[in-house]
């Protein structure tokens, strides 16, 4: 037993001696055997894979199904660059800016990360960050990259089919270092300026949501409106294939799953689940029946873009508040992101493009405050919580201004700093593609096109549609029954 002891004593001085070698304190890599749970690393691997799911290719179909068929490769190919760019900066320094240090006993800054994480350097295989104890510190990064791969790739749906590709990988790979990192770490970590007011952000209404929506505005002002675009005339632009974006919904919308109850895999978790399909399925007929109102029909392209909305007016709030709120949350943020939608043609007059402003910007801050009128105690088990539907304006207000307060900063911070970037590169290498290139994206860039071409005339694929009395369609004639969206469905937004 003695010999036992002195083994023991003897590989703790070892370990203490390499961890100071490495700069990293004991405290600092906590040992797997007294924290981290193997139920909770299984999920959060697995809510892991759902949420990069999301981006590839939840995302990437919702967008393609939105676009001209001249252009889907073009935009593709910028979603998945994004995603192994940011994934690059993630591992160099984008982490550590992020939600370092670890460990909570070193302190930490209000605004941006230390640089005890660069280069994921002391990041230990059995180690875990204090915001995420019962799991390895690696898997709790990897999760927290998939938040930092789709916020960028959001803001493409405001300037699709006109950004240079080079110009985009400048300003996102910019954009990440400046806002995001400063926005995750003063949200998500315990030492970040909005985390000590008490501003709450489930799984990222202001991180992700308002601070893309609000740069995807500001990317469409300084890039300007695509050719052929009037708030009046979108005919030029119309989407090629629904199908597509319902499939991409369908991906997002399972998708979210793994983000909610990821973000809380405990108690929280199946009221966090329950509260996101309650509120998106509320969103999604919302939105239908504003869009009957408005436009006197219903759309399957409006349905997507409700159930999205209601999904992004959850993400802030999911984890505080009861069905009730999700309900209510549902309901008005259908209706204010259709609205939302609207404003490109009517106020605005600025061509965003898949209304990355429109839904995610204002969905966004739609749920912050959401939270400020519904989180209650009985879901986050704090009381100083309770929002004005639940604990009256004179306690639950002060919960409503913190979330107003969050609101505002990721908004200003990211219009700010993103019209700044945006400027600089405009004036250095430029932003916009050519005008011959705008014509057909997908062919100029990638010498790629989705069409299946043939030696017929343009207007075979009419005539195979609606043939002529006098046309005979044979196997050699027929055209892929990727129909022309003009002829078969309006774009309600």
């Amino acid at each position: 037993m003695p010999e036992n002891v002195t083994l023991i004593s003897l590989q703790l001085q070892i370990d203490r001696i390499i961890s100071q070698v490495n700069g990293v304190s004991l405290s600092e890599s906590v040992s797997s055997d007294s924290s981290i749970d193997s139920g909770d690393t299984a999920w959060m691997l697995a809510s892991t894979a759902f949420a990069l799911f999301m981006t590839l290719p939840g995302l990437i179909l919702y967008y393609a199904g939105m676009l001209s068929e001249k252009g889907v490769l073009y935009n593709t190919f910028i979603i998945l660059s994004i995603c192994c760019l940011i994934t690059v900066e993630w591992f160099m320094f984008g982490y550590s800016l992020s939600f370092a240090p670890a460990s909570a006993s070193r302190p930490g800054l209000p605004f941006y990360g230390d640089g005890s994480r660069l280069w994921l350097l002391g990041m230990e295989v059995d180690g875990v960050h204090q915001s995420a104890p019962t799991i390895p510190e690696s898997v709790y990064c990897a999760y927290q990259l998939t938040y930092a791969i789709i916020t960028p790739a959001l803001i493409v749906g405001s300037f699709a089919d006109r950004m240079k590709y080079e110009s985009m990988l400048l300003f996102t790979s910019i954009w990440h270092i400046i806002v995001y990192c400063p926005l995750a770490h003063s949200m998500w970590h315990p030492a970040g300026i909005l985390f000590s007011l008490g501003a709450l952000d489930f799984a990222g209404g202001n991180v992700v949501h308002v601070s893309a929506g609000v740069a995807g505005l500001m990317s469409a002002v300084v890039i300007g409106n695509r050719k052929g675009w009037s708030p009046k005339d979108d005919s030029a632009h119309k989407p090629h294939n629904i199908l597509l974006t319902v499939v991409g919904m369908s991906i997002l919308w399972t998708g979210w799953f793994g983000i909610k109850i990821a973000a809380d895999g405990h108690g929280r978790a199946s009221s966090a689940l329950l509260a996101t399909q309650i509120a998106a399925a509320m969103a999604s007929l919302s939105w239908l029946a504003t869009e009957t109102i408005f436009r006197k029909k219903t759309s399957v392209l409006g349905m997507c873009g409700g159930a999205i909305a209601g999904l992004v007016c959850i993400t802030p709030a999911a984890g505080y508040v009861d069905m009730t709120g999700a309900f209510f949350i549902g309901l008005f943020g259908g209706v204010l992101c259709y609205f939302g939608a609207q404003l490109k043609n009517y106020v605005l007059k600025i061509d965003d493009a898949l209304d990355s402003f429109g839904v995610h910007a204002i969905g966004g801050a739609i749920g912050g405050i959401g939270v400020g009128f519904f989180s209650t105690d009985k879901v986050t088990g704090n009381k100083l919580s309770n929002g004005v539907y639940y604990a009256g304006l004179q306690v639950g207000g002060l919960q409503l201004a913190k979330q107003i307060a969050g609101i505002l900063f990721a908004a200003v911070w990211s219009g700010i700093v993103s019209f700044i970037i945006l400027k600089a590169v405009d004036l250095t290498i430029g932003l916009r593609v050519t005008a011959t290139e705008e014509n057909d994206l997908d062919q100029s860039k990638h010498g790629e096109t989705i069409i299946l071409r043939s030696d017929f005339e343009t207007n075979t694929r009419r005539s195979f549609i609606m043939p002529h009395a006098s046309s005979k369609v044979t196997p050699s004639n027929e055209m892929p029954m990727n129909i022309d969206s003009e002829e078969m469905v309006e774009n309600p937004v």
